[in-house]
Parts: structure tokens; C-alpha cells; sequence
């Protein structure tokens, strides 16, 4: 019997969040389609706990180099590659470009390269030496992109063929992700409908942000709980900032949880804070948790969301959040009528199915260029 392809995948970190969950997901969807490598460059392997059981699945850290700089690493990273002899790499975001750029060498691996996002320091602009090394080490790939505005930094900044790139949107288990069902039950403190958001406490998610605008929220008298789902390097400084701002009575930190989805049934409102991000799963997720949202106008937020719940994508201002978090916090039946249009819209365009078989259709190498 034939073995199933090889599938090498490269992760910056395979830590909790949106590609390491999408990748979860496709694994288990597919089942024995695959064998499935997984390298995490940091070592961090937390979203393993996600891949079922009857998923042939190994997890790796990264090979150790030895000193000598990027040759030095090019090297130890092409021994990998013909250690391994995967049939497929498939690489992501910047972290990872060493393994696209050591895949150049002949022969190389069919290669898939995917990009969800910039980091913090690239919020605003894109460092030109990366642009440059994305135009090189792609060449030839086949490159993933869950956004429009990613797609146009593709085909504008990295210069990269159109037949390269396919704009695949990401996709959610809406029977999973819905209004209806258990919802967690969450000690927080104080009064009033519970702002909820779901992140990784990294800089480019500005939680700080939207602590702020809690800040002003307290400071008008407007009654309001909010919950932060998620955990990461920025926890410690956000609790502080919390409890310089008054907010100690109104805030829980709930850190990382293994059932998200309950946890959204138990909000009023999401809210996203973020100085990037591109086509996030936590949106995706609050809409087909029929949740009314407010959010910074990142990405292709605005496009994501119902119609009628755009006017609730702000600029990147403390005070634009908090006016918007306002209205809703003081209108239920708009909270109620946001959130069952958000979760039609969810159904409508972003069942995950589709992104399922778009990205076998790629693994596989059979996808038509687009």
C-alpha cells in the first residue's frame, strides 16, 4: 500500500492561534489524506493538543544550527529538507521565509507559503528588506492569502506573478461557533453586558487600546464588564495597565481556554483592538456566535462584518472604541438585531468547507491559478 504524501509544515510558532488552528482543523478534516510534519521554530508546540488522535501527525522544534549566521543556517535547514523528504513544504508568515529560501536549491520540494499577517513592527509599513526577500524566496511558490489587502501586497510590493496567488478567505465551524447552547459561565466582576475579546496578548493586538477606551467607558458612568480570552507576553503589562486605569473591578483576564466557543455565548459584545491583522478568526468567530462587533478598521474587518454592522468599525483611537462600544452597550435590541445579521453573514460566506477543499486542492497540487 502507497503511503499518503509527506506534508512538511513550518510554523514561526505552533502556539494557539489563527493559522495553527486552521491547520488543526484541516488535519482533522482529512484525516489519513496526509502524514503531517510539523517544525516550530520556537519550540512552542501548545496547538498539538488539537490534532485528533487519528491524524498521522509528528511534531518537531526546529533543527539546532550551528554558528555561522544565515549560510550557516540555509545549510542545516536544506539537510532537514533532504532528512525529511517531505512532498510537500508548506511555510508561513515571515518567520519561516529561511525554509522557503533554502527550498530554492535543486531539486526542491513543492512549496506552499502562507501569509495571515504582519506583525507589530510592520503595522504601518513593510521593512524593505523583507519585501525584497519575499520577492525572491517566492518565486515560483504557490502562495496562500486569507485577505484583499495581503493579495494587493503580494501583487504590488512583492511583485509576485498573479498565477502564484490564491486568495483563499478563512473558514469557521459554524455548528461549532453558533448563538445557541451551553455558555460558559464567567465570574466577572461588576455590572453591567460583558465586552468580550479573544487574542493572543501580543503587542500588535493592542489590548491596551481597548483598556483605554474602558477607561473612558468608566469615566462617563457607563456601566460595562470586560473579559480577555487569551494569554501571551503582554499579560503581565495589561494587568498593571488595568489596574492604573480603575478598571480591577470590571476586568477578567480568563487566560487561555479550551472551549472558546462557550465562552463567546457568554457575551454582549466582541470587541477587536488591533493595529493589524488581516481576516481574523476571532471576528469570524464572534459573527457566528451572532455577537454585534466593534472593531479597529484593520484588514479586511469591515468587509468580514454585516452590513449594517460596519459603522461599528472605528478608526485606531481610543475614543472612536469607546464611542462605538457606547452605543452598544446602551442599545440591546441593536446589540440583538447586529449580532443575528453578523451570524447570517457567517453562514452565508464563511462555512468552512470551502477554504477545506480550497486548500487540498493546493496540498495536493491540483488548485487552477487564479
Amino acid at each position: 500500500m502507497t503511503a499518503s504524501p509527506l506534508v512538511l509544515h513550518v510554523f514561526p510558532s505552533f502556539a494557539v492561534g489563527g493559522a495553527q488552528v486552521r491547520f488543526a482543523a484541516l488535519a482533522n478534516r482529512f484525516k489519513a489524506r496526509w502524514r503531517h510534519v510539523v517544525v516550530a521554530l520556537d519550540g512552542n508546540g501548545a496547538c498539538a493538543e488539537r490534532i485528533a488522535g487519528d491524524v498521522p501527525f509528528t511534531f518537531l522544534t526546529a533543527p539546532p544550527t550551528a554558528p555561522g549566521g544565515t549560510p550557516r543556517r540555509l545549510w542545516d535547514i536544506r539537510a532537514a529538507l533532504r532528512r525529511l523528504q517531505p512532498d510537500v513544504l508548506v511555510t508561513g508568515n515571515w518567520g519561516s521565509i529561511e525554509w522557503a529560501m533554502a527550498n530554492l536549491a535543486r531539486p526542491n520540494t513543492r512549496h506552499l507559503h502562507t501569509e495571515d499577517g504582519f506583525g507589530s513592527d510592520e503595522a504601518v509599513a513593510q521593512h524593505r528588506r523583507r519585501v525584497l526577500a519575499r520577492r525572491w524566496a517566492l518565486r515560483g511558490s504557490t502562495v496562500v492569502l486569507p485577505s484583499t489587502r495581503l493579495m494587493r501586497a503580494a501583487l504590488d510590493e512583492w511583485q509576485l506573478p498573479p498565477g502564484q496567488l490564491h486568495l483563499v478567505p478563512n473558514g469557521l465551524d459554524l455548528g461549532r461557533f453558533r448563538p445557541d447552547g451551553r455558555a460558559a459561565e464567567l465570574a466577572v466582576p461588576g455590572q453591567g453586558p460583558i465586552i468580550g475579546t479573544v487574542a493572543a496578548l501580543r503587542p500588535e493586538k493592542a489590548l491596551d487600546r481597548l483598556l483605554r477606551a474602558c477607561g473612558i467607558l468608566r469615566q462617563g458612568g457607563t456601566a460595562f464588564r470586560l473579559v480577555v480570552v487569551g494569554d501571551g507576553p503582554e499579560r503581565a503589562r495589561l494587568e498593571a495597565l488595568t489596574q492604573a486605569l480603575g478598571l480591577g473591578g470590571q476586568v477578567l483576564f480568563l487566560g487561555h481556554v479550551a472551549r472558546p466557543e462557550e465562552t463567546y455565548r457568554a457575551f454582549d459584545i466582541f470587541a477587536l483592538s488591533s493595529s493589524t491583522e488581516q481576516m481574523p478568526f476571532s471576528v469570524l468567530e464572534a459573527m457566528a456566535s451572532g455577537l454585534p462587533v466593534v472593531a479597529t478598521d484593520v484588514g479586511d474587518v469591515a468587509a468580514m462584518l454585516a452590513q449594517d454592522n460596519r459603522p461599528f468599525v472605528t478608526p485606531l483611537e481610543d475614543a472612536a472604541l469607546a464611542e462605538a462600544l457606547r452605543r452598544l452597550l446602551l442599545d440591546p435590541p441593536l446589540r440583538l438585531a447586529l449580532g443575528v445579521a453578523n451570524r447570517g453573514r457567517a453562514v452565508l460566506d464563511f462555512d468552512e468547507e470551502a477554504m477545506f477543499q480550497t486548500y487540498a486542492s493546493l496540498i495536493d497540487g491540483t488548485a487552477a491559478a487564479q
